[in-house]
């Protein structure tokens, strides 16, 4: 069986699907988009398999993920080079970063409770190695180097990205798998599906026109602005991949993109929602998969359609009907009663609320900017983080901070005025949502209290509001409101300094990074650093 692309409503008419530009043009070393990429394995083996897995008798119904994660006793080891190139993802020449030559960059696996920004990872214990500039760490100063270590802690499909600017917006990006109990059967793991936006114009806030899947897509080169004298070829190619006649395959969606919601599809066949972020959910069907900026969906095809045979042409373009899928639709993820975790865990009543409201505006110098609870964010690059200041108050000029005790739960309602959609993403926590919808929340309805969606990204809808709880058993994390990172971030950013007391006394900061500090403000000295938005 195959599919030569997944398609997220744009290759009808598409210029071409043979690729006649090589892969080294395209993506560079990497084999992302390729029928020679490999299938990936139910977990990796070269461990201990006690039971016959990694993770023992640990189930994703029976076992509660925050608590119970396994140590495997292994550390698997990624060494990363970052280099500039020149690439075409769709035909169309542009500066990229690369990750050991490789756009998108190489794939991180590893085992559930192996020892390895890693996305939705909680990082408990090892809040400084979650690589936000300016909140968790220094930047890394060019041609330095830094280690970060830490544990899967939970178990599915991710990315991980720089966290520096728009840096990964020009490529340093590549998606994490986490390999862990099942909650679906299925014959073949197709690896992830990276969903990217991409633009052809340079302007200083550039509208995508274009998509990527893994990395590849054509481009029609007559849609260059005027004037535009780039390198374009209209037979760049598209992604592809293998199906097995009578499978049942899965497909990890990520929305690694740096602006725009994605609507993904494939034609004639109905999808099996499995996971949203790092959450296993019951199994539910749709047709069309909505993701926002760093949100992830599992996914199981069903074929109702014609069978794609596994001696398909490969080099013919889909002559299939989309899905009739309303433009632009609703900006919102699936609703809340049908994304129900396969593993339940109630929302008790909070010790803590507060109300944030989203807004933007337009500063003096003409940059469009929003705000969370009144306040934006501008990150100081050289000011001490929160984990080496041990606990201190966070003191950013351009940014709201909040302090959080102990395990009592803490909750949050926040409401979008403006008519545009936006996204919440929370570091060190799967939010608890409790409510989502059009308008103000009514102070009082709740999606099954008793079990509510769980996840570290949720959409917020134009006019609307979404009600989120988290339970503070994590020392420091971030909650960030991102909205566009195309060349320029916009973004609101209410840092959560949590249990301060226990990071004064429990949490030991690496010397690695005080050091990368230092050399960071070495470089700074020498260096003029061109902030050229909020930093994150």
């Amino acid at each position: 069986m195959f599919i030569g692309g997944l398609i997220a409503g744009i290759l009808q008419g598409s210029a071409g699907i043979i690729n006649t530009l090589p892969q080294e043009s395209t993506n560079g070393k990497s084999l992302w988009g390729t029928l020679s990429n490999p299938y990936l394995p139910p977990f990796l083996t070269n461990n201990p398999l006690p039971g016959g897995f990694p993770w023992g008798s640990l189930t994703a119904g029976g076992s509660n993920p925050y608590t119970s994660a396994p140590d495997t006793g292994v550390v698997r080891s990624y060494d990363f080079t970052i280099t500039r190139g020149k690439i075409a993802p769709d035909g169309y020449s542009r500066d990229v970063i690369l990750i050991n030559g490789q756009y998108p960059g190489p794939l991180i696996e590893a085992n559930w409770g192996t020892a390895m920004h890693w996305h939705g990872l909680l990082q408990k214990g090892t809040q400084y190695m979650d690589g936000v500039p300016a909140v968790s760490q220094c930047p890394i100063a060019p041609g330095d180097s830094f280690t970060y270590t830490f544990k899967a802690d939970l178990y599915g499909s991710s990315w991980y990205h720089s966290h520096y600017s728009a840096q990964y917006a020009g490529g340093l990006v590549g998606p994490m798998v986490i390999h862990g109990p099942s909650n679906a059967p299925y014959d073949v793991d197709l690896g992830p599906v990276l969903l990217m936006a991409s633009g052809a114009a340079a302007n200083p806030r550039p509208v995508s026109d274009n998509n990527l899947i893994n990395g590849k897509m054509s481009f029609d080169c007559a849609a260059k602005a005027n004037g535009d004298n780039t390198e374009c070829s209209d037979l760049a190619g598209i992604s592809q991949f293998k199906f097995q006649t009578g499978k049942t395959h899965r497909l990890r969606l990520i929305n690694a993109g740096s602006e725009g919601m994605q609507r993904f599809s494939i034609d004639g066949h109905k999808l099996v929602v499995i996971a949203n972020d790092f959450v296993p959910i019951k199994p539910y069907t749709t047709n069309v998969v909505t993701l926002a900026v760093g949100q992830r969906a599992d996914v199981l095809p069903l074929a109702l359609a014609a069978v794609y045979y596994d001696q398909a042409d490969t080099t013919k373009s889909p002559q299939s009907t989309p899905w009739d899928v309303p433009d632009p639709g609703t900006c919102a993820n699936d609703d809340l009663s049908i994304t129900e975790p396969y593993y339940s865990i109630a929302a008790p009543e909070p010790a803590t609320t507060q109300n944030m409201d989203i807004n933007y505006y337009v500063n003096d110098t003409g940059h469009f900017l929003w705000t969370l609870g009144g306040t934006s964010f501008r990150a100081n690059y050289n000011k001490s983080p929160p984990p080496r200041d041990k606990g201190n108050t966070p003191t950013q000029k351009n940014g709201t901070s909040k302090t959080l005790g102990p395990t009592p739960p803490s909750a949050s309602s926040s409401t979008t005025p403006p008519p545009l959609p936006t996204l919440c993403i929370l570091h060190g926590h799967n939010m608890q949502i409790l409510s989502e919808g059009p308008g103000d929340w009514d102070g009082t309805t709740i999606t099954r209290q008793n079990n509510p969606q769980r996840r570290d990204v949720q959409i917020v809808r134009p006019n609307g509001h979404f009600v989120w709880q988290i339970t503070t058993d994590n020392q420091e994390s971030g909650l960030s409101i991102v909205t566009s990172h195309g060349t320029s971030v916009e973004v609101c950013l209410r840092n959560v300094l949590e249990r301060p007391l226990d990071i004064q006394k429990s949490v030991k900061i690496p010397r690695s990074l005080e050091n990368t500090c230092k050399r960071w403000n070495a470089y700074t000295n020498s260096a003029t650093v061109d902030e050229i938005d909020s930093g994150i």
